[in-house]
């Protein structure tokens, strides 16, 4: 009884500190005031959290206590900086959580939830920390962050080839998982083995066996996720409006998602590569002129990636020239991939010679750069090289003329720093219809550009200096890209397109509408059934609509319900 009286006081008054603090994504706060608000103290949230979490779990106090980190805990900062994937955000005057919670168990997560919500504090949810702009783990008011990293349980079943995977496992851990079950079996996913299963795929999962078989979301066959309540629910319980809001519209903006059940695809024993460089004395601008149409059609097992770099000219005396570097996946060997670009693409002139076969599990190490042979159990490493990085996004529907590219090369080297990946559709992508899943970037798009730059300076200055270079260059590309609206890809995540400080619609159609297009309102009735008073919420969550919005929108729900 003590206990309980002891921490209900407890309770109250951490009530009464928190009461204090504007929370500028509720759907009940003001604008922001430019003033610092004031925090509580970590020592009252770790202690809360101690004595909340034993009672929604019923575990013991000394079990709950190696799941907590507080800034004081000597661990802390390792913590919170493993998973950190952005220099940019390791700053000392950038502001640190009031907590970490690290869940070894399922049931922590919605204990968190419930304990998070009873005092209003904003919960961020990290499961491989590459998030572009450090969403899951910074904030400019007080917040906790529940880091996934524990939850990485991966099991495969090849006779029913499907896979399950926990938020916290990394692309690499599952394809290893994978791979060590099957030879003949993979998952369309990204390239990077460091990236977290949770975020990765709840943004549509986005690989370089698109054109073969779409992206992850499109495979995605179950799904379990806490909501605001603190239940665990999986795709039955949730219902279809939820399950397809979080295959694509991101899992942060609806609750913690804890796991992803997939189907595998098929891939064939051996893969092929090639990575062929080609300068402008090359003809790389008629290269890159008919790549952005060739790719349309060209057989389904191709991919090829462009990279476009400004580079220096060796035979110029030191003066910068535009590398493009073709880089491919094959699904099939050397022989026929050399057959297809001989007959759909001979101008690049693919040999034999060109090409490496290895099976799909070595190509995922390929496209990260480690060299052929490289052990596959590589894939479970969870290190990566930090670097302060910006990057950006856009899809080009129409292809850029010869002149278009002479002036881009132009803008390239007149800059001098960021890059561009251009990354190929067609096949696949041109089939699935655009609300099939929460991510609308399908049909109509010839690529997609990522717009890259990394430094490795500290500073103001440098950081001024590269992001002024790569805004300069996404401005500059205006002409070129989708319009009205200029889309952009969700897990390339990018403040500039819009920022959502008062929680409100008008702001969140700002960034929500370039990235989900006409999916987007149909993501907000969903955020409205499940989330009503948007307790998950982040810079660029999806919104509820104000009150009056909101009758609005359940009249017409029930007028067409009676339809």
């Amino acid at each position: 009884m003590e206990s309980m009286i002891n921490h209900t006081l407890l309770c109250l008054l951490l009530l009464l500190s928190f009461s204090t603090l504007p929370f500028p994504w509720s759907s009940s706060s003001q604008p922001s005031s430019p003033s610092p608000s004031p925090s509580p103290s970590s020592s009252s949230v770790y202690n809360y959290f101690l004595q909340c979490l034993k009672n929604q779990t019923n575990e013991q106090e000394d079990s709950i206590s190696t799941i907590l980190f507080s800034p004081t805990n000597t661990d802390f900062s390792s913590i919170l900086d493993a998973y950190i994937r952005n220099q940019r955000f390791t700053s000392p005057t950038t502001q640190k959580p009031l907590l970490i919670i690290t869940p070894t168990a399922k049931p922590h997560i919605p204990a968190a939830v419930v304990c998070s919500k009873s005092i209003n504090l904003q919960i961020k949810i990290r499961s491989g920390g590459h998030d572009y702009e450090g969403l899951s783990y910074i904030s400019d008011r007080p917040f906790i962050i529940l880091d996934m990293f524990n939850l990485r349980q991966v099991s495969v079943d090849i006779p029913s080839q499907t896979a399950y995977a926990e938020a916290g496992a990394t692309l690499g851990e599952l394809y290893y998982g994978i791979w060590n079950n099957s030879k003949v079996h993979g998952f369309p996913a990204g390239m990077c083995p460091t990236v977290g299963v949770g975020g990765h795929v709840s943004g549509g999962g986005y690989g370089n066996m698109l054109r073969k078989y779409g992206l992850s979301v499109d495979h995605v066959i179950d799904a379990e996720i806490v909501d605001v309540n603190g239940r665990i629910l999986d795709r039955k319980s949730m219902g279809e409006d939820l399950f397809w809001a979080i295959r694509g519209g991101g899992g942060a903006s609806f609750g913690v998602v804890v796991s992803f059940t997939v189907n595998l695809v098929a891939v064939p024993e051996t893969v092929t590569e090639f990575r062929i460089e080609r300068f402008l004395t090359d003809n790389a601008t008629d290269l890159v002129h008919k790549w952005q149409t060739v790719m349309q059609d060209i057989d389904d097992d191709l991919f090829i990636r462009l990279i476009l770099q400004p580079v220096t000219d060796k035979t110029k005396n030191g003066s910068l020239t535009i590398r493009v570097t073709f880089r491919s996946l094959f699904l099939g060997n050397s022989d026929r991939l050399v057959s297809v670009m001989s007959s759909a693409f001979p101008e690049l002139g693919v040999n034999k010679s060109d090409c490496q076969e290895m099976g799909w599990a070595e190509s995922v190490l390929f496209w990260s750069c480690y060299d052929n042979g490289t052990p596959v159990d590589v894939l479970l490493n969870r290190t990566y090289d930090l670097g302060y990085l910006k990057r950006k996004s856009d899809y080009v529907q129409d292809p850029i003329s010869k002149e278009g590219l002479e002036l881009l090369w132009q803008k390239l080297i007149e800059l001098g720093k960021p890059g561009l990946v251009f990354n190929s559709y067609g096949g696949k992508m041109n089939q699935i219809p655009a609300s099939s899943t929460a991510f609308p970037h399908r049909a109509g798009n010839l690529y997609k550009i990522q717009y890259s730059t990394t430094w490795h300076i500290a500073g103001e200055a440098a950081e001024s200096e590269y992001l002024g270079k790569i805004r300069e260059l996404y401005s500059f590309m205006t002409p070129y890209v989708s319009k009205n609206p200029r889309g952009a890809f969700l897990n390339y995540r990018d403040l500039d397109i819009g920022v959502n400080r008062n929680g409100t619609y008008e702001e969140g159609k700002v960034y929500g509408e370039k990235y989900f297009l006409g999916n987007f309102d149909r993501l907000v009735k969903v955020k409205i059934m499940i989330d009503p008073d948007n307790f998950f919420r982040n810079e660029q969550s999806i919104p509820i609509l104000d009150s009056k919005r909101k009758e609005q929108e359940w009249e017409q729900k029930e007028t067409d319900m009676v339809k």
